[in-house]
């Protein structure tokens, strides 16, 4: 049976992958930032509570939850999004944003594998956005949001260098752009006007496309930038990389 970690389990893209993969018959732990387990998921997942991926213990914290054998996967999906301009930036938003997206991961991938909860052929996947990409920031959206572009870009390059770190055990690393979802966060921070036009999905089906693309997932690909769900909901992506893009995507950084 494979052995699946989602972190940042109980709402949005990780409460369904915890229940798509617990509807594929995998042993399946998720973690909640509350102590106590959440209500409404299958029994068969197992919960891992006090995990706040912000914070330097949570690596930790999941690492003494969990027993052996090693994870097959490992996927951090946890993230804070605050909306911000450049007329009024906000400093606490922005070093949460930075905590959680890209200095959280560095801890939490280190204190598996020290633990021995990961082995040759487990897969690492880092839920980034398409938002971190350099490249496909233009003019006709704009700037701003300063700390949620360059969270995921900073997400980007931790990828890239837990790929290099981990290659000679083969655990391949994935940073992965899911698709523009139509969750409470994107909601809470006023993205819900842009859902229609901007071909937002439920998290559900966002869950069931990354996770094909797990599936075939490997080393041929570690320390690589993609988006499964290919360009349809990156607004930049035609006016950057030009018309008639492949499914699933490669990102450029």
């Amino acid at each position: 049976m494979a052995r699946t970690l989602v972190i940042g389990a109980t709402r949005g893209l990780g409460a369904s992958l915890v229940r798509h993969y617990d509807a594929s018959k995998h042993q399946v732990w998720g973690t909640s930032r509350s102590s106590s387990a959440p209500s409404g998921f299958p029994s068969g997942i197992s919960w891992i509570g006090g995990v706040d991926v912000g914070e330097e213990y949570a690596g930790l914290t999941i690492a003494k939850a969990l027993d052996k054998p090693p994870l097959d996967n490992v996927i951090i999906t946890a993230g804070y999004f605050a909306t911000e301009s450049f007329d009024k930036p906000n400093f606490q938003d922005e070093v949460q944003m930075y905590k959680t997206s890209s200095i959280g991961p560095v801890f939490i991938v280190h204190h598996l594998e020290k633990a021995g909860l990961l082995k040759k052929g487990s897969k690492i996947i880092l839920v980034s956005s398409e938002s971190g990409s350099i490249t496909l920031r233009h003019p006709k959206e704009g700037g701003g949001n300063f700390a949620h572009h360059a969270s995921k870009t900073a997400l980007n390059m931790v990828g890239k260098l837990l790929s290099l770190d981990l290659a000679d055990k083969e655990i391949a690393i994935g940073i992965l752009h899911p698709g523009f979802m139509r969750t409470e966060m994107t909601k809470g921070v006023g993205f819900d006007k842009y859902w229609d036009d901007g071909g937002a999905v439920t998290p559900d089906v966002a869950a069931s496309s990354l996770i094909e693309f797990i599936n075939d997932f490997g080393m041929d690909k570690t320390g690589q930038y993609w988006a499964p769900r290919g360009p349809k909901d990156i607004g930049t992506a035609e006016s950057v990389l030009g018309s008639d893009l492949p499914t699933p995507l490669q990102l450029p950084w």
